[in-house]
């Protein structure tokens, strides 16, 4: 088992090498292993669309390497898929080439593959093994479990403070926001967006600071933005309402939905995040809002996880908009780090 989980780390790791980049689908490495403990193939799913690791690793196989195929082990971090998407089934090719050992990772709880992967693996003859590593597996790919097993998207909210609990300071009309962040953790925020597939704010927010809610500075796929608007306020001078359509549009086919469309979507719905996964399959979304939406989702327990950026700032009678209070008994502090003099904190919620 310890020589399964350590091939196993490995295709762990190369999977991460897709984070942003792979969905809807989950991020996956696979590793094949001749019979001498050689690494022969080694991929990841580099982005959606494009071929599975599985198909990654065996045509990264060297030719003069090919005939040990015969002989080898593949590891995959989740289990092969049994259908046509985008690409054939995975399981179809390692049962094609002739490999004879499969271990796997987690199984894949999507209706479409579910157990079938696996079952056609072994009814072709293969050995497989399952559940190495799977923990490691599912936590790797929270938005695509998520997705698949609560039919919306994962939803992860953020907010900046002062050290004395304030979003925001006083400030004329035409001010921006007060800005807590410094170089490392703006771009830890671009990071952060570009991990989401959507970013999700409200009119009030929108009125108040004009954000762009851009990805800049990171390389990655943009979040198509959101915007909650129940009572029909935006300003229609905001930077975002000039090429915003509605989710109306979408529902009546005048939105193509076409990956090369970042338009923002104004939402009116009491439910944005179902519309926001039925409408466009988007799986992942991050809340940039204020504290009055931001509370009303942690009290609703509509959340998974929660990043805090704490300035050494004090802001004292000039602060405004107190933040949301941590969620300490319903979520649990995965891991808190420095960045420059701001302290991050993220969360879990507890399930």
């Amino acid at each position: 088992m310890e020589v399964n989980e350590s091939y196993m780390r490995r295709a762990l790791s190369l999977a991460a090498n897709g984070r942003g980049f792979t969905a809807p689908n989950p991020m996956v490495g696979a590793v094949i292993v001749a019979y001498d403990g050689r690494v022969i193939g080694e991929g990841w799913h580099r982005r959606c669309g494009q071929g599975h690791a599985e198909v990654n690793a065996i045509a990264s196989v060297k030719d003069c390497d090919r005939h040990l195929l015969k002989d080898s082990t593949i590891y995959v971090t989740l289990e092969p898929c049994s259908h046509y998407g985008k690409t054939p089934p995975c399981a179809k090719l390692i049962v094609d080439t002739g490999i004879p050992r499969v271990v796997v990772g987690a199984g894949d709880p999507n209706p479409k593959v579910n157990g079938r992967g696996i079952e056609m693996i072994r009814n072709a003859g293969a050995e497989v093994v399952t559940g190495v590593l799977a923990d490691e597996s599912v936590d790797l790919n929270r938005v695509f479990f998520t997705a698949q097993t609560l039919r919306r998207p994962y939803i992860t909210l953020k907010w900046a403070q002062s050290a004395d609990g304030f979003m925001d300071a006083e400030r004329g009309r035409k001010e921006p926001a007060y800005a807590f962040s410094n170089p490392m953790t703006r771009l830890s925020t671009m990071k952060l967006r570009g991990e989401n597939e959507a970013i999700l704010t409200t009119a009030a927010t929108v009125n108040a600071d004009n954000p762009r809610l851009s990805l800049r500075g990171w390389d990655g796929r943009p979040p198509r933005p959101f915007i909650i608007d129940r009572r029909g306020s935006l300003s229609a001078d905001c930077r975002l309402m000039s090429s915003a359509v509605r989710i109306e549009d979408v529902r009546n086919g005048t939105d193509d939905k076409t990956d090369d469309r970042n338009l923002p979507v104004v939402i009116a719905d009491d439910d944005p995040f179902g519309g926001i996964f039925s409408e466009f399959g988007i799986t992942s979304v991050l809340v940039e809002a204020g504290p009055r939406y931001l509370t009303a989702l942690l009290e609703s327990g509509m959340w998974d996880s929660l990043r805090v950026e704490i300035s050494p700032v004090v802001l004292g009678k000039k602060g405004t908009h107190p933040a949301p209070v941590m969620p300490f008994s319903t979520g649990i502090l995965e891991r808190e780090e420095m960045m420059g003099s701001n302290r991050m904190l993220y969360f879990t919620r507890c399930k």
